[in-house]
């Protein structure tokens, strides 16, 4: 009966290594799927809900053992919601760690800065990948950046993420308005900043032409930039011809060229540089800027100085045959 007695404990103790080895195997041991698939954790999931959702894309032969392996070998970190890529092969344990790390494919929508919001509106709309409905955007609302988003996401969340960069971006920046500004409100510092966006895509330059403007609406002058005239038209989309003289005399609440002081509102959605520049312009007498022909600018600070440097521009246009 000894005998018999030890046989049994060899015995139990023999399948209960076994088992144990087979359950650690199991958890370690490449999984069923043949390429790498995108697979989607819905928010609220638990770890048992996770397991089904894995199981039914193929990435692992059984969500009961998955979520009994998980509870012994898995960690106590919670799993986290999102669209994973999950590799070719992929065992119990890589895919149990990146639902814990969070790792989520990471998709981007990018806003160029001066992008007008009908064009924000309709690369929103033109990514598949997003889901319900939106209205155009409030011009000037939305701060020019990559922003992330997941398959599936609502397209109202992701302007509410880029509206409350804007806000933030402001909140942060407008404290830091110098004297030299010459706008009143954060406003009217986004309306300003737009049209310096729109005016030269030149870092360097955009405190000067920031400057330029603020001096024009100190002497009451007109700021006739011509972006203001083509965003009536288009809204913002390149009017892709040139500007006829009836629409620079056209008299409206964008046309600077009609009007003196600021437009009723942005022309574009402005990034932080322009802002920083229209809060903090560069110190200088400068009235006037026209394009020097090498994708910048030249400034003048008297009409006579203005007009030989159109002079020069406009026979670089001819040179070029542009005109």
């Amino acid at each position: 009966m000894r005998r018999l007695g030890c046989l049994i404990l060899v015995v139990a103790a023999i399948f209960a290594a076994v088992f144990a080895g087979n359950f650690i195997y199991g958890w370690n041991s490449s999984g069923p799927l043949e390429s790498e698939r995108a697979i989607i954790i819905k928010r609220g999931s638990s770890v048992a809900m996770a397991a089904e959702t894995l199981e039914q894309e193929g990435a692992i032969k059984s969500a009961e053992l998955f979520l009994s392996r998980a509870k012994v070998l898995g960690g106590s970190e919670p799993i986290k919601a999102g669209e994973f890529l999950i590799p070719a092969g992929a065992s119990n344990a890589r895919i149990y760690e990146l639902l814990q790390s969070g790792k989520t494919i990471q998709r981007l929508i990018t806003v160029p800065e001066g992008t007008p919001s009908i064009l924000v509106y309709e690369t929103l709309m033109a990514e598949k990948l997003l889901t319900g409905d939106i209205p155009v955007p409030e011009e000037g609302s939305i701060l020019p950046d990559s922003y992330s988003f997941e398959r599936g996401e609502t397209r109202a969340a992701v302007v509410e993420r880029m509206q409350k960069a804007m806000k933030d971006v402001l909140a942060e920046l407008w404290p830091k308005k110098t004297s030299e500004s010459v706008v009143k409100t954060p406003e009217e510092a986004i309306t300003l900043a737009a049209i310096v966006e729109k005016e030269t895509a030149i870092e360097a330059e955009r405190r000067t032409v920031a400057a330029v403007y603020s001096n024009r609406i100190r002497k009451g002058m007109m700021l006739q930039a011509d972006p203001t005239i083509i965003y009536p038209i288009t809204k913002g989309k390149p009017l892709g011809r040139r500007i006829r003289r009836s629409e620079i005399t056209d008299v409206n609440d964008y046309n600077t060229y009609a009007m003196t002081g600021l437009p009723k509102g942005p022309i574009a959605n402005p990034g932080r540089s322009s802002i920083e520049a229209v809060l903090n312009p560069a110190i200088t007498d400068y009235l006037y800027f026209v394009a020097d022909g090498k994708g910048g600018h030249i400034f003048a600070k008297t009409l006579d100085e203005h007009n030989a440097n159109v002079a020069k521009w406009y026979a670089i246009r001819r040179e070029r045959g542009e005109m």
